[in-house]
């Protein structure tokens, strides 16, 4: 039977990074899991997966694409999704008008439209159940105007805001959304953004991804509606919310600008 098989998460972005440390914490707590990204490097995340005992689908595609999370819906099959992490993201560098625009749209299509595309389809027979927990990764990026980064934090925007709504709507259902917000976190995400030779990309007091990841799993283990990592982002979190907007792009454009 379907239903007697051990608990299933998914987890996207996981060949590292924040990605990795959720499918871990899942590994360990006896999920079973299917982990997908854009990156080869999936292939050796999941080999170090398996040493927790537990089986691993993997998968290397492109979440950016409805093909891509077709696939990944097809790799889950009928399996019933306890907790699912959607987690992939992408960055980008530079003035907006300076970007490349497939580049640009890529990273709409990662962060936003791939992402909730999936929400949709496996939170529906989440709520068919009655069971299911939905960790999103937003940021607090998502609070601040992103000058030099903008697409990357107006997509955070939506995806905050989204998870809220979401969560409204499934307040009955059994069904949790946790939105998990970070800030600056060792990964890989400022050299794929083209970021490193901004503030934030050297600045060497970013955030250890297993830390982050725990703050979120936990709390979407909890059900709570949102977490923000660390109290230097909580911080900044309240500063956003009184802070005028200009000043707040500003003080964004002072660590995101190239050559800052």
């Amino acid at each position: 039977m379907i239903e007697d098989l051990r608990p299933l998460a998914v987890v996207t972005g996981a060949s590292s990074g924040i990605g990795y440390e959720l499918a871990r914490l899942a590994a360990e707590d006896g999920y079973d899991l299917v982990i997908a990204a854009d990156a080869p490097s999936i292939v050796e995340a999941q080999a170090s997966l398996e040493h927790y005992g537990t089986r691993v689908d993997a998968l290397q595609v492109d979440l950016a694409t409805t093909q891509g999370v077709d696939q990944l819906l097809g790799l889950i099959g009928a399996r019933p999704v306890d907790a699912l992490m959607a987690n992939a993201g992408r960055g980008l560098g530079h003035g907006f008008l300076d970007q490349d625009w497939d580049d640009a749209r890529r990273v709409l299509d990662t962060n936003v439209t791939g992402t909730i595309y999936l929400i949709h389809r496996v939170g529906r027979r989440m709520r068919d159940r009655e069971r299911g927990r939905i960790l999103i990764t937003g940021s607090i990026a998502g609070l601040i105007p992103g000058s030099f980064q903008a697409l990357y934090n107006a997509s955070k925007a939506f995806l905050d805001s989204f998870s809220w709504a979401l969560r409204n709507e499934l307040k009955d259902t059994g069904v949790t959304v946790t939105c998990l917000m970070p800030g600056l976190t060792d990964t890989e995400f400022f050299e794929r953004a083209g970021m490193l030779d901004t503030g934030f990309g050297a600045d060497p007091k970013k955030a250890d991804p297993a830390d982050v990841a725990k703050i979120g799993y936990g709390a979407m283990l909890k059900g709570e509606g949102d977490v923000v990592t660390g109290f230097a982002n909580k911080l900044q979190a309240a500063m956003a919310a009184v802070a005028p907007q200009s000043v707040l792009a500003e003080q964004h454009r002072k660590m995101a600008e190239p050559g800052s």
